[in-house]
Order: structure tokens, then sequence, then C-alpha cells
């Protein structure tokens, strides 16, 4: 699987500590290996991000992306209330 990281992804990103950076890239390797783990909480999401789903990063930070046919679209990553509040 492809991942791609959307522009916005990035802003968000450069925002976070390094701590939270690296535990984004720890989340995501085991994205890859496992998209459904049980750590990730993996979910679909409804209203304004119909159409994408979530995975937990921390207790309150959150990825959210777009799942295609053999890629993924890391396309926000931010707190649980700066996203759905």
């Amino acid at each position: 699987m492809k991942i791609y990281l959307h522009r916005k992804f990035y802003k968000d990103y450069a925002k976070l500590s390094p701590k939270l950076q690296k535990k984004f890239k720890e989340r995501r390797n085991l994205f890859l290996m496992d998209e459904y783990n049980v750590v990730l909480n993996n979910h679909g999401l409804t209203g304004r991000w119909s159409g994408y789903r979530s995975i937990n990063i921390t207790g309150d930070i959150r990825a959210i992306f777009k799942r295609d046919q053999d890629a993924t679209t890391f396309v926000a990553i931010d707190s649980h209330s700066n996203l759905y509040g």
C-alpha cells in the first residue's frame, strides 16, 4: 500500500511536537502492517468528514485519511476537538 500526505496534513504535522511526530510514525508503521489493529481504532467518519476514516495517534490526537484501492492519503492530523469541534 502506498501512503500519501496531503499538503494540509504537512502543515498540521509541522505544528506537532517532535514526540507526537514520532508517535504518528509509529502508528503509521502499525497501520501499514495491519490497518485494522485494535490499537488504531480505525473507524469511518460522518458529517463534515463523511467518506473519510480516522485512526488514534494518542488519546486525543487523530489522523484522518481517505483509503483508495491500493493507496491511503492522510489529510489531517490534530486533536479530537480541533478536527470534530
